[in-house]
């Protein structure tokens, strides 16, 4: 099968009076139909700015899109014009933002901001639309939808309002969902329930997610793939069972063992209070001014000269997995 979404050589840059912020470089990967991919990596490595990136959502200025293709089923975004890339947006591909308060508009009902879009994208009438906007949010398991799409969403809680984004963005049927943190700001309980719902939609419809988070535990649970991201790059791609059975990059080697384990003692299951956590020393570089040769090096304990000296290529280290690394 062809893949649904198709990434090439994605670069964006922010243009700054301190100088020029490469936020994302070179970034490439592909989804398919019915699959997740899972874009991790710490705060300030450029997972954010790759969604905004698809959706062309970067402000311009100061950000620009310099060079790359992001293809939804053979269409290349990148190339359309801004009112044709209008109605790409939600149709082709949609996304889940990371903060819903923010998100939606406090002025509108749930059931009139899901109707807009699909007025605007099926050109349904506006009672079919409404008839539309209760049923995606029947479909996210909100009770009472007919009651809920005429509340605003200051009037639901957090969970609610994540739904109603849900619903939101599956309203046209887009071929690929984007999620940026969709659980960021819920409770963990909340949090599964999201999770096991984006990921019973994709099912439905087949649809192609890219989902953002810093989570690995997450990852474990809802990916297929993983794109592990650093200081703008990728530094390494494979399947969820390969990548954390035998993490290549040292990047995503300390993620992992950053994780709190899980101790058995005396027959009970708990955290091992004996144990310390485990961290990367350091913090990611400024986009502004990154070390030569790999951005990682200075935090990394296997770095000799030459990762200093120059930037590793990302190339193929075994079968389905790739990486950025002298010494994967």
């Amino acid at each position: 099968m062809a893949p649904v979404l198709e990434v090439s050589g994605l670069s964006t840059v922010f243009h700054t009076r301190r100088g020029l912020v490469r936020a994302v470089q070179n970034v490439s990967f592909s989804v398919n139909a019915g699959e997740t991919l899972a874009i991790v990596g710490e705060s300030g490595c450029g997972k954010t700015i790759t969604a905004l990136s698809l959706m062309r959502l970067v402000p311009v200025p100061p950000g620009e899109i310099v060079s790359g293709s992001v293809k939804v089923d053979g269409n290349d975004l990148l190339l359309l014009d801004e009112p044709a890339m209008r109605k790409a947006r939600g149709k082709q591909i949609s996304m889940i933002f990371q903060e819903p308060m923010t998100a939606l508009n406090p002025l509108l009902t749930i059931g009139r901001q899901i109707a807009e879009m699909v007025v605007l994208h099926d050109g349904l009438s506006r009672r079919a639309a409404r008839d539309r906007a209760v049923e995606m949010l029947n479909h996210v398991k909100i009770p009472e939808a007919e009651r809920r799409a005429r509340e605003y969403p200051h009037q639901m809680s957090g969970g609610m309002r994540q739904r109603a984004m849900i619903a939101m963005a599956l309203a046209c049927k887009p071929k690929v969902l984007v999620a940026d943190e969709p659980t960021t700001a819920l409770d963990v309980t909340i949090q599964a329930q999201i999770l096991d719902l984006i990921g019973d939609l994709r099912r439905e419809f087949g649809t192609a997610v890219v989902l953002i988070t810093h989570d690995l535990g997450v990852v474990a649970e809802t990916a297929n793939k993983v794109v592990v991201m650093y200081a703008g790059r990728m530094v390494e791609e494979a399947s969820v069972g390969e990548v954390f059975a035998n993490p290549k990059h040292p990047y995503m080697t300390g993620l992992m063992s950053s994780i709190p384990r899980v101790a058995s003692a005396r027959g009970l299951t708990g955290i091992d209070a004996t144990a310390r956590l485990t961290e990367i020393p350091g913090i990611v570089p400024p986009l502004i001014n990154l070390p030569p040769g790999c951005a990682f090096s200075p935090r990394c304990p296997r770095s000799e000269d030459r990762c200093l000296a120059a930037i590793p290529p990302f190339e193929v280290k075994g079968p389905d997995h790739s990486a950025a690394c002298w010494r994967a």
